[in-house]
C-alpha cells in the first residue's frame, strides 16, 4: 500500500466515525492544525486537517452536527495554540493553581463559536466547491469578530502561519499591506480545504500560492522606498530580562533600576557614537519596566535622563494612578535634562483576566478593580523626532486598530512584558503580531520587551534588528524609512470583510445554480 493510499485510508476511517468518537478525532485534528502557527509554521498540515473538517462537516446528519464538529475542531485548535497561558496562571499557582489546567481549554472554549458558526452556515449549501466557498468565508469573517469578544482577542489568525522566519516568511506577508492579515486568512482557508475538491482544487492551490509568491515578490523588491523627508530617529531598546517572578517580590527593584539605569547609559553612548548623520537618539524601556510610579517620582525620572547622557527622549513604561485613583498601564516620553513629562499613553486594549476581570466570570482572578482604558490610539509629537505611534503590549495584536489615520506616524513604538509566558510559542506568537503589523501599515516598528523578544521591523515586515529571549542588553539602530500608507492602511478591515463576503455570497450562488441546473435536468429528462 502506497504511502497517499494509506493517507486516504485513514482519512476514511476518521471520517466514518460518530458520536463522542467523532468529537474526539475533530479535538485531535484541530490539534494538529495549530502546528501551522508561529513558531512551528507547519503549514502543510493545513491541506489535511482542513479537509478532514470539511468530510466531517459532509458526514454530519444535519447543521447542529456540523456546528458540533466545527466547535471540537476549534476548542482543539486553540487550546493547543495557547497553550502558553498556563505558563502565567503558575506564577500564581498559590492562589489560583485550580486554573492551571483550565486556562488554555478555558480561553479555547470562549473562541469556540467562531469555528462552529461556520461549520453550521456551511452545512446549509451542498457538498463540494460551494459548501468549501461558504466555509472559507464565514470562517474569516468569523474569525475577524474575534476583537468583539470581551475586550477583544484576535491571536493566531490563520493568516499568520506565513509568517517563516527569513526572506520566504518577508515574501508571503507582503500581500497583508492590501488585504490585512484577515485577507492572508480567507486565502489560507481556500488554500487548505481546496484538495477536499480533488484534482482541480490542487490545482486551485498551486496557481493562488503562484500568483502569492509572484506579488509578494514584486512588492517587497520592486515597492517604493521612502514615505517623506521627515527622518526617524536612532532608537536604543533597553531587554534588562528581569524576570516577572522577582518583579512580582518586589524585593529587588533599586537593583532592577540600576540595571536599566546602566543599559541605557552604555546604549545611548553606543548610539551617539555610532551616527554620523546627528539624528536624534530615543531610548526605550519595556512595559512597566519602571519599578515603581514613574510620574509621582521626579527624582527617577531626572536619573533616568542623565543616565540618557545626550538621548533626545525616553520612552518608559510604567503604572500610574489617574486623578480617580484607577490604575492605568502607562508609557511615558521623558525629556532632558530633567526628565519632564512630554507625553502620556494610557493603554487602551487590555488584556482579559489579566487587566481587567469580564463581568460575566463566577468567580474573581483580577487583583483589585483591574485596570482602566486609554482612549485609543494616537501618535505623539515631540520636539526634535518624527511622529511616533506608541502601543502598549498586547494592542499590536489589533489589526486595522493600531495608527491614528487622521495624525499618522512615521514609526512605532511597541513596549511589551512577555515575561508572563516563559519560553513558550506566546512571545514568538506576539513578535509575528508585531511583524504583521508593520506590513499592514507600511510602518517601522520598534519593540522593546522586558525579557523578550525585542526588535525591530522595518514597513516591509524584515528584521532589523533582534535580541532573543533571555537575553540582557540594547539594541542600537537607525528607524527605517516609513513606506507611503499600503491599500490596507487606508481602507482597513473592510477590504477582508468585503473580500470574505464576496466569497462567502459566491457559495451561495454556486449553490443555487447547481441545483437550478440539477431541476433543469430532470424537466429534460422527464420531457
Amino acid at each position: 500500500m502506497t504511502f497517499l493510499a494509506a493517507l486516504r485510508s485513514r482519512r476514511d476511517a476518521v471520517l466514518a466515525l460518530t458520536g463522542w468518537r467523532a468529537d474526539i478525532a475533530m479535538l485531535l485534528v484541530g490539534a494538529v492544525a495549530a502546528l501551522a502557527l508561529p513558531p512551528v509554521h507547519l503549514v502543510v498540515v493545513l491541506v489535511v486537517c482542513f479537509p478532514i473538517l470539511m468530510g466531517m462537516i459532509d458526514a454530519a446528519p444535519d447543521w447542529r452536527g456540523a456546528a458540533r464538529r466545527g466547535f471540537m475542531f476549534g476548542l482543539g485548535l486553540h487550546t493547543a495554540g495557547l497553550y502558553w497561558l498556563t505558563d502565567a496562571i503558575m506564577l500564581r499557582a498559590d492562589a489560583f493553581w485550580w486554573l492551571v489546567p483550565l486556562a488554555s481549554p478555558g480561553c479555547a472554549l470562549i473562541l469556540t463559536p467562531t469555528t462552529a458558526i461556520p461549520a453550521a452556515l456551511s452545512r446549509g449549501v451542498p457538498a463540494g466547491v460551494a459548501r468549501g466557498l461558504v466555509l472559507a468565508g464565514a470562517w474569516t469573517l468569523a474569525d475577524m469578530m474575534r476583537v468583539f469578544i470581551f475586550s477583544g482577542f484576535p491571536w493566531n489568525p490563520p493568516g499568520s502561519v506565513w509568517e517563516f522566519p527569513g526572506l520566504f516568511g518577508d515574501v508571503m506577508i507582503q500581500p497583508a499591506a492590501w488585504v490585512g492579515v484577515d485577507g492572508l486568512t480567507l486565502l489560507t482557508m481556500v488554500v487548505a480545504l481546496a484538495p477536499a475538491w480533488g484534482r482541480r482544487g490542487w490545482a486551485c492551490v498551486a496557481t493562488i500560492l503562484v500568483l502569492w509568491v509572484g506579488a509578494g515578490g514584486a512588492r517587497l523588491f520592486l515597492g517604493p522606498r521612502v514615505h517623506d523627508a521627515q527622518r526617524n530617529p536612532m532608537v536604543v531598546l533597553v531587554q534588562g530580562n528581569v524576570p516577572e517572578s522577582e518583579k512580582m517580590a518586589g524585593n529587588d527593584d533599586i537593583a532592577i533600576f540600576r540595571r536599566y539605569l546602566t543599559l541605557t547609559h552604555d546604549g545611548v553612548g553606543q548610539a551617539l557614537s555610532r551616527d554620523i548623520q546627528g539624528r536624534p537618539v530615543v531610548f526605550a524601556w519595556p512595559e512597566s519596566a519602571f519599578p515603581g510610579l514613574l510620574l509621582e517620582d521626579a527624582i527617577a525620572r531626572r536619573m533616568i535622563m542623565q543616565a540618557g547622557q545626550g538621548a533626545r527622549a525616553g520612552i518608559i513604561g510604567t503604572l500610574r494612578q489617574d486623578e480617580q485613583d484607577h490604575w492605568r498601564n502607562s508609557m511615558a516620553v521623558l525629556l532632558p535634562p530633567d526628565g519632564q513629562v512630554g507625553g502620556l499613553y494610557d493603554k487602551s486594549h487590555l488584556v482579559p483576566f489579566g487587566e481587567y476581570q469580564p463581568a460575566l466570570l463566577p468567580f474573581h482572578v483580577v487583583p483589585g478593580d483591574g485596570m482602566a482604558a486609554g482612549d485609543g490610539v494616537r501618535t505623539w509629537h515631540v520636539p526634535g523626532i518624527a511622529p511616533v505611534g506608541p502601543l502598549i503590549c498586547y494592542e499590536v495584536i489589533f489589526s486595522g486598530q493600531t495608527v491614528d489615520a487622521h495624525d499618522r506616524p512615521t514609526w512605532l513604538i511597541n513596549s511589551t512584558n512577555d515575561g508572563w509566558y516563559g519560553n513558550s510559542a506566546g512571545p514568538r506568537q506576539h513578535l509575528a503580531a508585531v511583524r504583521m503589523r508593520a506590513v499592514e501599515e507600511g510602518l517601522p516598528i520598534a519593540r522593546a520587551a522586558n525579557t523578550g523578544i525585542s526588535a525591530i521591523f522595518d514597513g516591509y515586515g524584515h528584521e532589523v534588528a533582534r535580541l532573543g529571549w533571555d537575553r540582557t542588553g540594547v539594541i542600537v539602530r537607525q528607524m527605517p524609512d516609513a513606506l507611503p500608507p499600503p491599500l490596507f492602511a487606508r481602507w482597513g478591515r473592510l477590504v477582508p470583510v468585503v473580500l470574505a463576503a464576496v466569497l462567502l455570497v459566491s457559495g451561495f450562488v454556486v449553490a443555487v445554480m447547481a441545483a437550478a441546473g440539477r431541476r433543469n435536468a430532470v424537466t429534460s429528462a422527464r420531457s
